[in-house]
């Protein structure tokens, strides 16, 4: 049943009314300006929680517009150290240049790159498609050279991730998440249980290199077998944390892992381009429709 609705909110994603993907958004999105933004932090931050920033948007296609997005970062990161916030960013390569050249990237990502040191703060570089995948671990890479406040993400669902991993050095800082878009099979895992199964080796593998792990995952089993290797592995509590996506329910595993009292770090959303975003989430991860179903027909 689910799989039909999936199939049915792609066909018609467009033909739904913009407000009703607006109560989608609102859940799920922090506002639209930094002013916005920033609230959710200091609010998430109460409740104890570790916050990282990111404004929606990707496939910049005007050096101007991607100059203007590093500013409004940059902007961010001095507002963070400001008010004292337990928050960093996420950055998506498209959105601040790729597209258009890789000078201007590694311009944008130098200068972001910088100005976290300043304000003692962390930048991590997301992964977007399998297109951008070596130019991303290469950006990640040759600033990693300067300073280590940087980290990057990577996709359990790639074939490639274990080498990529393996040629990362000891000590580095990843989010490991599944992966949301809709890759070829040649290249990805398709079967969630296989994915699983990668997801827990690369886990391993990381922990073995002292890699710091932000484990990306609202999978309440997935959760329960990376606790118990935590506990069988004795791994320290200062080498990971786990991320959650905001507004997005967890339930007991959310409990179970604050009652460890284990780092939580909300990845926060927010912008302009709220309704892209939307209707390209829910595309890429079909599965996300049954948010929008509870959202339209208010469902508990």
């Amino acid at each position: 049943m689910l799989n039909l609705i999936n199939r049915v909110v792609i066909l018609t994603i467009h033909l739904i009314p913009k407000f009703f993907i607006k109560i989608f958004a609102n859940q799920y999105v922090a506002g639209i300006t930094t002013k916005d933004a920033l609230k959710t932090v200091k609010r998430l931050n109460d409740q104890g929680f570790a916050v990282t920033l990111d404004i929606l948007g990707e496939h910049t296609n005007s050096k101007g517009k991607a100059e203007l997005i590093t500013k409004q970062y940059c902007d961010i990161l001095a507002q963070i150290n400001i008010n004292n916030l337990d928050c960093n960013i996420s950055i998506k390569p498209s959105h601040i240049g790729s597209d258009i050249s890789n000078k201007l990237l590694m311009k944008n990502i130098r200068i972001l790159h910088e100005i976290s040191m300043k304000n003692n703060n962390f930048i991590r570089i997301d992964m977007e498609n399998s297109e951008l995948t070596d130019l991303t671990l290469n950006t990640y890479k040759n600033r990693y050279i300067s300073e280590n406040n940087i980290g990057v993400v990577l996709q359990a669902y790639l074939y490639r991730t274990e080498q990529d991993l393996l040629q990362l050095k000891d000590g580095s800082n990843i989010r490991l998440c599944k992966g949301i878009y809709n890759e070829n099979q040649s290249i990805a895992i398709k079967i969630p249980d296989e994915i699983n199964s990668n997801y827990i080796r690369l886990l391993k593998i990381a922990f073995k290199k002292h890699i710091y792990v932000g484990i990306a995952t609202h999978d309440i089993h997935l959760i329960k077998k990376v606790l118990d290797i935590i506990d069988k592995l004795n791994i320290d509590k200062s080498m990971f944390e786990f991320q959650m996506l905001y507004g997005v329910p967890m339930g007991n595993s959310l409990d179970n892992i604050i009652t460890k009292k284990y780092r939580v770090r909300i990845y926060v959303p927010f912008g302009e381009d709220w309704y892209e975003y939307s209707i390209r989430r829910i595309k890429e991860n079909p599965n996300i429709s049954k948010y929008v179903i509870k959202n339209m027909f208010l469902i508990k």
